[in-house]
């Protein structure tokens, strides 16, 4: 977790700002709301356009009914049916989710009216930002968030600065139903909202303005220029933009984050630090998987039953480099593995698993371009030298990128994967710990 001091003026952001955050879905929660001895208390989520539109706000005196839960993925046992969702977003004098009493705001004065009292009540707020396509992982951050405070603000925002030009803007998932359906354990009502660009746009971003339009954008150097940053080049600009506008309305004191996007985790701690936010950056365990431990994301739903099958080539090829540094460091004989030693363990595992999918005929293999295996720094996300090893002091950080091309010669029924299986590109990675003080 990450604190700093100092709170950083900033209303000018809501003045004149770009369209970087024009939809969203907002919703609070209570707390309480984490499954524990069975006690939980309601959730709502409605759709925000920040510069005129909605907003839910709820606390746990304001939502107060209770269910159980008997696992991560059941759903209430005991839940009160969900109440209607709000009317038309664009409607202005709408201002409860009908059948409760948790308020609906629609304009960033509005929240910030609602921030106001939960800072006057001295009650803590939480922030989970996601892109929706809500899985188990991003549920884990929302329960981790209730556990610590007050009320939790979840964001549901498709944000087109942080696509390249020919990423999948268009096809990324908007699964609101499935979202609901996700949420409902957490007793949520939901309206569906929209994103900034048309959904329609077949993988490609059309308004080039998006990326390179005008207004203020938020850029973190060197650490948004590596790795990640290098294959997505406008990608760190858009999270750390989206995050920043994000951080002033809300003005959260912890935001949640998962260990799947560690060098996200990196640039925002970057990002609260030089700009003097005070907040704290709470990071999750990555969720996996069975019974492979690929690791959960909302792009997993592209995959389809033949690439699913061969998608964990990442996950297997990091464990292969772990386990190297790790076996080389419990050997008193001789010297820790270099950078280039450790990787090439997981290259190998991934080299031998590309030969022998290309082994096989087209209609049964699932190929993929490795993007990139990478040993750095754990505080910096800087590649350590090839000659370098690694710091029992400081630890370091193994993670990847896979690029899972289109299938050849599909079958007839085949399971492709959403939006007919285009290509997909998968993260992971391992903290390796300091092993001294």
């Amino acid at each position: 977790m990450f604190r700093s001091g100092v709170t950083m003026a900033a209303r000018a952001v809501t003045r004149s700002a770009p369209p970087i955050v024009d939809m969203m879905a907002v919703f609070v929660v209570g707390r309480g709301m984490a499954i524990r001895k069975g006690g939980t208390r309601g959730l709502a989520l409605a759709p925000t356009r920040i510069k005129n539109a909605a907003t839910i706000a709820g606390t746990g005196e304001e939502a107060t009914r209770r269910f159980h839960a008997t696992s991560t993925h059941s759903t209430a046992a005991t839940a009160p049916p969900a109440p209607a969702p709000a009317t038309n977003p664009a409607d202005d004098g709408q201002d409860t989710i009908p059948g409760t009493s948790i308020r609906v705001f629609r304009t960033v004065a509005g929240l910030r009216v609602w921030r106001r009292q939960q800072l006057l009540a001295g009650r803590s707020v939480g922030l989970v930002p996601t892109m929706g396509a809500l899985h188990e992982g991003h549920l884990d951050l929302v329960r981790a968030a209730a556990r610590d405070n007050d009320a939790v603000v979840v964001t549901i925002y498709v944000n087109p600065t942080q696509f390249g030009v020919h990423e999948d803007l268009g096809s990324y998932p908007r699964t609101w139903d499935a979202d609901c359906q996700a949420l409902a354990g957490l007793q949520a009502t939901f309206q569906q909202g929209t994103s900034t660009s048309s959904s329609s746009s077949r993988g490609k971003i059309e308004a080039v303005q998006e990326i390179n339009g005008p207004g203020s954008f938020v850029t973190i150097t060197p650490v948004g220029t590596r790795l990640e940053g290098a294959s997505r080049p406008t990608f760190f600009r858009g999270v750390a933009t989206v995050c920043m506008k994000l951080f002033h309305i809300v003005q959260p004191e912890t935001a949640y984050f998962g260990q799947k996007d560690v060098q996200q985790t990196v640039v925002l701690r970057r990002m609260v630090r030089d700009f003097a936010i005070p907040l704290t950056l709470v990071v999750g365990p990555t969720v996996r998987e069975p019974p492979d431990g690929l690791a959960l994301s909302s792009r997993n739903v592209y995959l389809g039953t033949r690439r699913r099958a061969v998608a964990n080539v990442l996950r297997r090829s990091l464990l292969a480099a772990e386990a190297a540094a790790a076996t080389a460091a419990a050997t008193t004989s001789g010297p820790r593995l270099t950078h280039d030693q450790i990787l090439a363990a997981a290259h190998r595992v991934a080299d031998e698993t590309l030969a022998a999918q290309k082994q096989l005929p087209p209609h049964e293999r699932a190929l993929f371009e490795i993007d990139y295996l990478s040993l750095s720094d754990a505080d910096t996300m800087e590649e350590l030298a090839a000659d370098q090893r690694i710091d029992p002091a400081r630890g370091a950080i193994l993670s990847g990128a896979v690029r899972m091309l289109p299938v050849e010669d599909p079958q007839p029924g085949e399971d492709l994967g959403h939006s007919g299986g285009p290509l997909v590109r998968l993260i992971d990675n391992i903290i390796i710990q300091p092993t001294e003080e």
